[in-house]
């Protein structure tokens, strides 16, 4: 029981402080360890973080919904660019929460040489922290290193730009060419 009117209204105050505290403590940061993940992909294969950053540096641009524009935009602007991440010592991928079979479609439709995950469970998502409303997930693309450290988080992605600002950020992080 409060002792008085003033020391009551604090409590209330405190705990949305330490509530918001939190929930920002636990985004997911430049510096932090990559969650693993196994997901089916458009070319029908199952990719797995931890199998696939050790031999590079790994890309994953997520996407809210395929088949909307701006999602089509981004497909594209990686399909028609792709030769800018070819030779680069780089494994990229589209992911989002849509069924395997809209992913393979979109794939298909946009002329993907490039794999699209599908994360139908959303339980990836989550773990990224880019699933909003609980329904589909942000546009945002994460860099990986082989060690599963994050290097770089863009929450800004510019679809129609989505290939070459991958380029040059993986060579602003200092990402090589294959041999």
């Amino acid at each position: 029981m409060c002792l008085s009117q003033k020391s009551c209204s604090v409590y209330p105050l405190l705990y949305i402080f330490l509530l918001f505290w939190s929930a920002q403590s636990l985004c997911l940061e430049v510096g932090d360890i990559a969650p693993n993940f196994r997901l089916e992909a458009s070319d029908g294969k199952t990719y797995q973080l931890s199998d696939v950053v050790k031999e590079q540096v790994v890309v994953i641009a997520w996407y809210p919904r395929a088949f909307t524009s701006g999602c089509t935009i981004e497909c594209k602007s990686l399909a028609e660019n792709g030769y800018l991440l070819k030779n680069m010592q780089v494994a990229y991928f589209m992911a989002s929460v849509d069924p395997l079979e809209k992913n393979i479609d979109f794939a298909q439709q946009n002329a993907a040489d490039f794999p699209i995950l599908s994360d139908p469970s959303k339980e990836t998502a989550r773990d990224y922290e880019v699933l909003a409303m609980g329904l589909f997930a942000k546009r945002h693309t994460f860099y990986i290193d082989t060690d599963r450290t994050i290097l770089f988080i863009d929450r800004n992605v510019r679809p129609s730009h989505s290939a070459q600002d991958i380029s040059a950020k993986l060579k602003e992080l200092g990402v090589g060419m294959r041999s």
